[in-house]
């Protein structure tokens, strides 16, 4: 049996259907499936159960992991970086994935965890996933979320490090940069900014960009770390596949590209010319607005995970072909 929290989401949703493909069929997904259509995103699979997160607790409780349980990847977040409710955030990504290591190292259970990109804040500390006290210590996320985010990582970093209260058997935190794939249509505003697009288009108007308010940086010219879901999944199951490996890890491809490079993919997935327009930068965010994004791949390759990264322009064409223009857009 494998457990996913978060399984109905986005990242969650696309890991169920990679190990389904597998031929794995004992997979239990705890999510809160809500009224937006996020059901779809695991109408396909073919699950053992679906937990509450409200019942996740007494769902461990009942299960004995040494002939049951093989591993757990949480994935579920409040990920939203707008959200301003810092008892909500804490609870859900400190307290919850603080109870999971705890009770995987007291069950020898594996563990791997979604971080974020967001712990590296404006990048001014560099994109390394050094996993130590003392360089995560250095980090300054830019909103609440990439601040739980990191103390949970500095959470694990001490443990590991003291290994006062035991560890998981395996444990993996991945910290994920800008993820775009199927699946994704549920997030709303935090979609992608390919989804949301592809969007615009599909409604008849043109793309629409952030203007920069930095002089080194165009209109448009804001570089993220682009990677597409399949990559991210490619490198879990890698992970799952090597339980001799742990620590902290990069998901990205290696390779910041402008936004712009991006808008201009999907228009040549849909065969239009561009048209782009640029608005400001909403002003409650253009303070903590990173301009650059990239991340350190060299400790994933390292530990010997060595699928080369899905080229941006590939990988738009491919999710805009044959999901977004689909008359089923569900993986």
């Amino acid at each position: 049996m494998i457990l996913v929290t978060g399984g109905a989401g986005f990242i969650g949703s696309n890991l169920l259907a990679a190990l389904e493909t597998r031929g794995l069929h004992d997979l239990v997904v705890c999510d809160w499936l809500g009224r937006d259509g996020k059901w779809r995103n695991i109408a396909k699979r073919e699950l053992a159960e679906i937990v509450m997160p409200e019942d996740l607790r007494a769902f461990l409780e009942r299960h004995d992991v040494k002939t049951s349980l093989k591993a757990i990847f949480h994935m579920g977040a409040v990920s939203s970086t707008t959200e301003t409710d810092a008892d909500l955030i804490a609870r859900t990504n400190i307290a919850l994935p603080q109870y999971l290591w705890s009770w995987c190292a007291e069950n020898d259970c594996r563990f791997i965890y979604a971080s974020s990109a967001a712990t590296y804040g404006d990048g001014t500390q560099g994109f390394a996933d050094h996993c130590s006290p003392m360089a995560l210590g250095k980090l300054r996320p830019l909103n609440p979320y990439g601040w739980s985010k990191l103390a949970f990582d500095r959470l694990v970093a001490r443990q590991v490090q003291t290994n006062a209260l035991g560890r998981p058997p395996q444990w993996a935190g991945i910290r994920f940069f800008n993820v775009y794939g199927p699946n994704e249509y549920h997030k709303g505003p935090m979609k992608s900014v390919a989804a949301q697009i592809f969007s615009r288009l599909a409604a008849g108007k043109p793309a629409r960009l952030f203007r920069s308010h930095r002089p080194e940086y165009e209109d448009g010219g804001q570089m993220r770390d682009f990677v597409s879901v399949d990559d991210c999944i490619a490198g879990m199951l890698w992970l799952f596949d090597h339980p001799d490996v742990s620590g902290l890890f990069n998901m990205g491809s290696g390779k910041a590209r402008n936004f712009l490079a991006l808008a201009n993919a999907v228009f040549a997935a849909i065969g239009r010319e561009p048209e782009i327009e640029y608005v400001d930068t909403p002003v409650e965010i253009r303070d903590r607005y990173q301009y650059f994004t990239q991340a350190d791949m060299t400790r994933l390759r390292a530990a010997g995970f060595n699928q080369p990264p899905t080229e941006l322009e590939d990988g738009v064409r491919d999710y805009v072909t044959r999901y977004l223009m689909a008359d089923d857009p569900y993986r």
